[in-house]
């Protein structure tokens, strides 16, 4: 999943190079990293919104969701609300909207379909913030895994197949390419 962070060339040690490594290593589960990251920009950017109430939110409710701790991870997220359809960086031509794709993952670990769908949809509703995100396509199909659980098969191999159309030249052997076609198989 760290390939979901779209990486521009940032300076080392910069604020948002910092933070996307912080959120890499949340979504691959290395809680060392990411502390030592976390603990970093807390204490050089105790002033800045977007850290402090954005990027260190998102980055603990991804670790806390990697605990299976949902509920804490959705209530870290509430900091980002009002700020998460705004840009995360002033380098960055967009925002990824990065706490509105962990809250759904959220949401799906603890099968709540209908609360998943509606985060996912706010990703596919703005996809003018995205550009070239990978949160723009994942949205399809993790929209689609929330339709399975609500039971709304039409309306999963819609989202699915919208995933896999995106995906249709992906490298064969990613993951969660490999996951999508198996999942999507299973609903025909």
């Amino acid at each position: 999943m760290a390939a979901l962070l779209y990486l521009f060339r940032w300076p080392p040690g910069s604020r948002d190079a910092e933070a996307q490594a912080a959120l890499a290593y949340a979504l691959a589960g290395d809680t060392a990293h990411v502390q030592l990251l976390a603990d970093d920009l807390a204490k050089r950017f105790p002033q800045d919104t977007v850290v402090q109430s954005v990027w260190l939110p998102t980055v603990r409710a991804q670790v806390e969701t990697g605990r299976k701790n949902a509920p804490r991870s959705i209530e870290l997220l509430q900091a980002a609300r009002p700020y998460e359809l705004g840009m995360l960086s002033s380098s960055a031509p967009n925002s990824c909207l990065y706490p509105v794709y962990v809250r759904g993952e959220v949401y799906l670990s603890e099968n709540q379909g209908t609360a998943a769908a509606a985060e996912f949809q706010k990703i596919l509703d703005h996809r003018g913030l995205l550009w070239n995100c990978a949160t723009a396509a994942l949205a399809h199909l993790q929209i689609g895994r929330a339709h399975v659980i609500q039971g709304d098969t039409a309306k999963a191999k819609a989202a699915y197949q919208d995933f896999l159309t995106l995906w249709k030249d992906a490298d064969p052997d990613i993951p969660i390419f490999i996951a999508a076609k198996a999942e999507f198989a299973k609903l025909k």
